[in-house]
């Protein structure tokens, strides 16, 4: 028989069982919030747990907490955040109330084990409580959001290191392919030849610009409201407390952070969600367009453009023999789906906000970190089995830019448009290349054609 505990809140007293470190109002939140089936993100809890060690020293420093409280506290951070208790963590990602019940979670973990190291049993709150020791000078409204920006810098550094990784694959595969040229295609048609050295290097410009992007995102985030508490007036918390708790807090996460200047602004408005959101949209995009590109470009083997080759990773078909499906670009098209669905989400969560809070800011972070963590994985996937083995059919790309009918775009400036569009039609018609036509009609010598239609030349 399990045994239990009992705790007591607002709404009355409940049975927590005896050896958890949560207490009566995570379990509360956990029987509420059945929505997800998703626990908290790791990189949240640890944030979290930052903060409390940070506030519980900043506390002691402000002699507001007695020091043997503040050590046990900052032991009891020090050891969940070396992975212990994770399991006690147990409100759903997704819940009503702008934080709180996770932020309580936090509270009671920390509290109970603080009590177990002085000596105490879990649930005896006379010794260490969960609002008036670990939630000192604290509230949610100013916690919740101060977590979820440590926690979203440090998904974007991760998908910042993954972007460099993926940006070398695309600059090793610019250089080894630079002289073998290809068709260009605007809408779908022929246009005018382009190597793929072109093709690569733009891909990899592209992805510079969201490594920049990012890189400035985790500048934007390291702007919190912690010491606003619950409105941004600071009420409840010392003032040494508001003055040192940031600088303190950098000093435990190892990341440069600095306070609002307005903590009334920064406790109401989270622009910066939609902000980070935005880019990692346009980032998804970005690489969802190439994954659209390289589909393409291998469609095939035998009736397709079959330009490029992507290394085979899995069978096609249950039914088609021998089929090979393009299954890493197809991921990182789905990636980018959820995520513009994500930042749908998210924009309308942070328009809700009232007032002097966002109550929203669950569902955000829940799909903020999604969008990160599916990105972040996705391009290292992308990189590994995609890009770094990908090979090019250059006698195939010679052919077609040989019979291309878009390569009389070269000729204008020697024959004019309207000459150079009759040729055109005149070649389509006829099933000739560009270049017999010419030839056949005695327009350009054949030495003249030779230097007008040398592919490098026109790329």
């Amino acid at each position: 028989m399990e045994k239990f505990r009992i705790e007591s809140d607002s709404i009355g007293q409940r049975e927590v069982p005896i050896d958890a470190y949560y207490g009566v109002q995570s379990l509360r939140a956990h029987e509420n919030f059945r929505i997800s089936g998703t626990k908290t993100h790791l990189e949240f809890i640890k944030a979290i747990i930052e903060i409390k060690k940070a506030a519980a020293i900043t506390n002691g420093q402000a002699k507001v907490i007695d020091k043997k409280i503040v050590d046990a506290m900052v032991q009891a951070c020090d050891e969940i955040l070396a992975g212990k208790f994770i399991d006690n963590f147990i409100v759903d990602a997704v819940q009503g109330g702008a934080g709180t019940s996770f932020n309580m979670n936090a509270n009671e973990v920390v509290s109970n084990r603080a009590i177990e190291i002085l000596g105490g049993k879990k649930g005896d709150y006379s010794i260490v409580h969960p609002n008036d020791h670990a939630n000192c000078g604290q509230s949610t409204n100013d916690v919740f959001p101060s977590a979820g920006k440590i926690a979203t810098i440090r998904l974007l550094k991760k998908a910042i290191e993954a972007l460099k990784v993926f940006n070398s694959a695309l600059e090793l595969k610019a250089k080894q392919f630079a002289n073998i040229i290809k068709m260009g295609r605007t809408e779908m048609q022929d246009a005018v030849p382009i190597s793929f050295g072109q093709s690569f290097t733009a891909y990899s410009q592209a992805v510079k610009r969201d490594i920049f992007r990012f890189e400035n995102a985790v500048k934007e985030l390291s702007t919190l409201n912690m010491g606003g508490t619950a409105i941004g007036t600071g009420i409840t918390a010392d003032s040494e407390y508001i003055k040192n708790i940031v600088p303190n807090l950098s000093k435990v996460t190892n990341l440069e952070l600095n306070q609002a200047e307005d903590l009334v602004d920064a406790t109401q408005n989270l622009d910066c969600f939609v902000y980070v959101s935005g880019i990692v949209k346009a980032c998804a995009a970005t690489l969802s367009k190439m994954s659209n590109d390289l589909r393409l470009m291998s469609s095939g083997p035998r009736t397709g453009f079959a330009e490029i080759n992507l290394p085979a990773k899995q069978n096609g078909s249950s039914i088609m023999p021998g089929k090979i499906n393009p299954v890493i670009p197809e991921v990182i098209n789905q990636i980018a789906f959820n995520i513009i669905g994500n930042d749908t989400t998210i924009t309308m969560a942070v328009e809700a906000g009232q007032l002097e809070l966002n109550a929203f800011e669950p569902i955000i972070f829940y799909c903020l970190f999604e969008s990160l963590e599916t990105l972040t994985n996705g391009i290292k996937v992308f990189t590994t089995d995609c890009i770094e083995g990908l090979t090019v059919n250059e006698d195939i790309c010679e052919d077609e830019v040989e019979r291309s009918i878009g390569i009389v775009t070269a000729l204008c400036p020697f024959i004019g448009y309207t000459k150079a569009a009759s040729l055109a039609k005149k070649a389509l018609k006829e099933k000739k290349t560009v270049r017999t036509v010419l030839v056949e009609e005695n327009i350009i010598s054949q030495s003249e054609l030779d230097k007008i239609l040398d592919p490098q030349k026109m790329i």
